[in-house]
């Protein structure tokens, strides 16, 4: 059973429509919880919702046939960042947002910020099904803010380890289990010829995941004003740490799921994948001979106590221009949470329900891979990892300037030109800069 990439690469191209297309919006959004009054009995309400998710109309059908006073059409569009986040934001500056929007964790401080969401804690059952996630996740749909949900978390993507299983065995290396057994296995990998992972410049949302992993917050706000903090102790152990793999020549280089990477996974020279659910699939089909050959474990930890990262996730988000935030609300805590929604969201649509009630809800979860050594991977991701990822984190206001650097920094980072932690600090001031840019209050 597949589960799909929904987590997209931010592109540098889009830096100026969608800061642009912020810049225009004024606040419009309530920090206080929206009025959620349902239609009025026999009203039948229509509501707009579109998304990128392949298969996920069959979802939106099953809605449709069960809800039929509630009719949701659906649009499938672009991925967020090849346009449709650009769009959103347009129509959120007419009036003229859909009533349901998707968008993944990191943006939604920037959608907030151009006032286009509702608060919508106050909406039936919204409540209640924040009740089924995790407190990290909690804590990025709510700001960390008391009676507050401004997106309900449809799909996630905690991150674990997977290893080539045979390889570990056949050189009698232990699993890892901590980041300092990591670097110490790294160099016997080294000396057999192989690497034991691969840094690349385009997995921008990969370094924020190690960021999370260690503990570290990029981004705070304090009364309407930002703190901005990727040079932090815990974000630089995680920038230092990375940064010897490079110094000694014990990480490859290759851009995520280009040949060169898919070749190394193949030809066995690439030994581990620190990724999220949704990497399973890459792994499969950029290496479809080695079936059998790999395992999942939790990714190491700098303490050595149970931590995981995220790489991806979306919300379904109430617009501040939905005539209907009832309904709205409805359907989306009816997505995240109904068990026939849930097992449409796996098998037609090829999410990671955030719900912890998922793994009973949808056997198919549990289901063996022949991939990767008769392991139940979704159910270690569910039951083991996903609950180590650390609460409080907060995404920033301007996080494609704040990507779009990091990507190129990073880049300059791999050749040698600068280090690791040289590309967080330019980062974090590239970051203060747009926020500036953007007339939004950041110390720094």
């Amino acid at each position: 059973m597949p589960i799909r990439r929904h987590k997209v690469v931010i592109s540098l191209v889009l830096v100026g429509g969608l800061s642009a297309a912020l810049a225009g919006c004024a606040p419009g959004s309530s920090d206080t919880a929206a009025d959620c009054t349902p239609a009025p009995d026999g009203t039948h309400v229509v509501l707009k919702h579109s998304w990128w998710a392949p298969g996920f109309e069959k979802v939106v059908d099953l809605w449709n046939d069960t809800h039929p006073d509630i009719e949701v059409q659906y649009s499938s569009v672009p991925a967020g960042a090849s346009g449709t986040y650009t769009n959103y934001l347009n129509a959120i500056q007419s009036g003229t947002a859909d009533d349901v929007l998707s968008i993944e964790y990191e943006q939604l401080p920037t959608f907030r910020s151009a006032g286009g969401l509702r608060n919508i804690y106050d909406c039936a059952g919204v409540p209640e099904a924040q009740e089924q996630f995790s407190d990290s996740i909690r804590s990025i749909t709510s700001f960390g803010e008391k009676d507050s949900v401004y997106g309900v978390a449809v799909d996630t993507a905690p991150m674990g380890m997977y290893y080539r299983k045979d390889l570990f065995e056949q050189a009698g290396i232990a699993v890892p289990t901590t980041w300092d057994e990591y670097y110490a296995a790294a160099q016997k990998i080294r000396a057999t010829g192989g690497y034991i992972g691969n840094l690349s410049s385009s997995g921008q949302n990969w370094w924020a995941g190690m960021a999370i992993q260690a503990g570290a917050q990029w981004f705070n706000q304090s009364d309407g004003t930002w703190d901005v903090s990727l040079t932090s102790e815990k974000s630089l152990q995680v920038a230092d740490y990375w940064q010897q793999f490079l110094d000694n020549d014990l990480v490859e280089t290759n851009a995520f799921g280009a040949d060169t990477w898919n070749q190394s996974l193949a030809s066995g020279q690439l030994w581990t994948v620190i990724g999220a659910t949704w990497t399973n699939g890459s792994i499969s089909a950029g290496a479809p001979d080695t079936s059998g050959k790999w395992a999942l474990a939790p990714m190491p930890s700098f303490t050595g106590e149970p931590a995981a990262g995220t790489w991806g996730g979306v919300t379904f988000a109430v617009s501040a221009d939905s005539e209907h935030p009832y309904e709205a609300a409805q359907f989306a805590t009816w997505v995240a949470t109904d068990p026939d929604a849930l097992a449409l969201d796996v098998e037609a649509a090829g999410l990671f329900p955030p719900s912890t009630n998922a793994l009973e809800e949808v056997p198919s979860l549990s289901e063996p891979s022949e991939f990767f050594s008769g392991q139940r991977i979704f159910e270690i991701f569910g039951s083991e990892i996903a609950p180590t990822v650390p609460a409080g984190w907060q995404w920033g206001p301007t996080m494609v300037e704040t990507y779009n650097s990091l990507q190129s920094e990073i880049g300059t980072a791999l050749t040698g030109e600068q280090t690791l932690a040289d590309a967080f600090a330019a980062t974090q001031s590239a970051t203060i800069s747009a926020m500036k840019a953007q007339s939004i209050p950041v110390n720094g």
